[in-house]
């Protein structure tokens, strides 16, 4: 079942109409890149002005993700011994926070060119009409450009969309679709979506720190040691959790935020399970071949 298209709502992005992509990004500014700085307040204001403007119903849409349980200790004596020299886990885990740290920049052509990936990935068998299109609201992005909806996780939440839609291609399409179980007459909208997972992920593990204090986090940084796509592997877990979530809590559009909650405190339980040493040793693991 395709996602309904829903009316368009003013988002924290000018209202202005824009006839041709080549005019727009001429006349772009280029000074978000030094108001960008990753840090928690500034991720919260930027994620909640453009969210709160943008979504339809109330404004606790990502508020759950703030009031949580993360960054706490879960038991003493439960801290891992690391293989890896600390030199060799700061550079893995610092190479992690780079990419927390490129702000999606809609004037940069590599960053057009992966957002056009993801529509291939996503409706191989329809045309894009350009970068700026109503069309871009069938994927579940608020309005005809998408950029606007990046400005709060910046360039990784597309990494991490356009991986799920290369690596698990069948469950990306499911979710996508909303094929499986019985579905609520108004869905969360896929793209949307995604950037909550990838927020809820950067919180729940503690990255804006200089490291992790809580166990999830700390595990996290143990299974990051031996595979380097394990942020993005685990975005797909979150996101297959989230939507099983969804299903069996029969929810719908405004109990989103619930559903994400649920979500995160399931997926820290397993973070925190003393024979999770892999992605593939979490229980959620198998979702993405269901």
């Amino acid at each position: 079942m395709r996602l309904r298209r829903r009316k368009c709502i003013p988002s924290c992005s000018s209202n202005r109409r824009v006839d041709e992509d080549e005019l727009y990004w001429d006349g772009k500014k280029h000074d978000e890149d030094s108001a960008w700085s990753l840090n928690s307040t500034h991720v919260i204001s930027q994620l909640a002005q453009c969210f709160t403007n943008a979504m339809v119903g109330p404004r606790t849409w990502i508020g759950g993700m703030f009031s949580r349980s993360g960054n706490k200790r879960y038991g003493s004596g439960k801290f891992l011994d690391y293989t890896l020299s600390p030199t060799q886990q700061e550079q893995r885990l610092q190479t992690l926070k780079e990419r927390l740290g490129v702000p999606f920049d809609e004037t940069r052509l590599d960053h057009q060119e992966a957002l056009r990936t993801l529509w291939d990935a996503a409706f191989p068998d329809v045309k894009l009409k350009g970068l700026i299109s109503e069309q871009w609201k069938d994927m579940g992005w608020q309005g005809a450009n998408p950029s606007t909806d990046f400005r709060g996780c910046g360039f990784i939440s597309l990494e991490n969309l356009l991986f799920f839609a290369k690596s698990y291609r069948v469950l990306f399409q499911r979710l996508l679709s909303k094929q499986g179980g019985k579905r609520a007459a108004w869905e969360y909208p896929f793209a949307v979506a995604g950037i909550n997972v990838t927020f809820m992920l950067i919180h729940m593990l503690d990255l804006c720190s200089a490291k992790p204090k809580c166990l999830p986090g700390l595990n996290f940084v143990k299974i990051l040691e031996e595979d380097e796509q394990a942020f993005d592997v685990l975005y797909c877990i979150a996101f297959a959790m989230l939507d099983a979530q969804w299903l069996a809590m029969h929810a719908s559009y405004m109990e989103f935020n619930e559903v994400l909650q649920v979500t995160r405190t399931q997926l820290e339980r397993e973070l925190s399970l003393e024979d999770v040493h892999r992605m593939q040793d979490l229980p959620a693991y198998n979702l993405l071949y269901q």
